[in-house]
C-alpha cells in the first residue's frame, strides 16, 4: 500500500499492526482498487523475501503481497456507486482519459535499500525524471496528495506487528547488505485490487493500461461492470 505520511515527525516507536477483519471500513464491499506499477520481477520479489528475512520477528506473518509501487488508492469497486469512497466507472473514465491526454512514455526506476515508514519497511524506490509524481498526479485529477502529507514511492515489504523502539529497527534496517539498485522499465500502469477483509494479502490485477497504445486490457471478468 502506498503510505503518504506528515512531513517531519519523529516516531519513536513502530505501529503496531492487527490482523483481522475491518467491516467498520468495507462496509461488506469485497475488494479495494488502487493504481500501481507492476514490479513483481524476479530480482525485486528476491530483494523483498530478502528483506523479509532479515527483519524476521519484526513483521505481521503472511503478508504475501506481490512487489507493486502504490500510485493512487481508487476506493471499491462499484456498478453503482452510493458511498463516497465507492470506485465507478465514471470515475474510472475520467483517470483514462487524463492518462490519455497525458500521454505518458516508458521511464526507468531504481529499487534500492530499506528504509521505513511508522506502521510498514520498504525499498526504496529513485525515480529522476519525476515520472512516478506526474503518473499520481494524473490518477488523482492534478491532486498531488493531501496538504501537510508527503508520498514517497516504494514497494512494501510487510507490516510491523508490534510497536518495536524506532531507533533498533532503524540499526536492523541499515545492517541490511544489498548490491546496486535493481534498475527496471516501466511500460504501463495497472489498476489492482485485494480483498478488503485480508490484511497483506495477494493483489488481483484487473486491468494494465499500455503507454504504447494508450489502452487499458481487462484481465479479470468480474469487473466487466466498470467498463461503463
Amino acid at each position: 500500500m502506498m503510505r503518504d505520511t506528515p512531513a517531519s515527525i519523529p516516531h519513536e516507536f513502530t505501529l503496531r499492526n492487527v490482523r483481522r477483519d475491518f467491516p467498520e471500513w468495507h462496509l461488506g464491499r469485497p475488494r479495494y482498487a488502487l493504481w500501481a506499477l507492476d514490479v513483481d520481477a524476479a530480482p525485486v520479489r528476491q530483494r523483498v523475501q530478502a528483506a523479509q528475512s532479515h527483519l524476521d520477528g519484526l513483521l505481521l506473518p503472511d503478508y504475501c503481497r506481490q512487489p507493486h509501487i502504490t500510485l493512487s488508492l481508487c476506493g471499491f469497486p462499484s456498478d453503482a456507486p452510493r458511498h463516497a469512497d465507492d470506485f465507478g466507472a465514471e470515475t474510472l473514465r475520467a483517470q483514462l482519459a487524463d492518462l490519455q491526454r497525458a500521454q505518458p512514455r516508458p521511464f526507468e526506476i531504481a529499487v534500492g535499500v530499506l528504509a521505513t515508514f511508522t506502521s510498514a519497511p520498504y525499498l526504496r524506490v529513485s525515480d529522476a525524471g519525476g515520472h512516478i509524481a506526474a503518473l499520481r498526479a494524473c490518477l488523482m485529477g492534478g491532486e498531488g496528495g493531501e496538504s501537510g502529507l508527503t508520498y514517497t514511492p516504494h514497494v512494501t515489504v510487510g507490516l510491523y506487528a508490534d510497536a518495536w523502539p524506532m531507533p533498533a529497527v532503524q540499526a536492523r534496517l541499515a545492517s541490511f547488505a544489498v548490491d546496486a539498485p535493481l534498475r527496471l522499465r516501466v511500460v504501463g500502469v495497472s489498476l489492482m485490487a485485494y480483498a478488503a477483509a485480508e490484511i497483506g494479502g495477494p493483489l488481483m490485477q484487473m486491468a494494465d493500461y499500455d503507454f504504447g497504445s494508450g489502452a487499458l486490457r481487462w484481465n479479470e471478468p468480474e469487473f466487466a461492470a466498470m467498463r461503463g
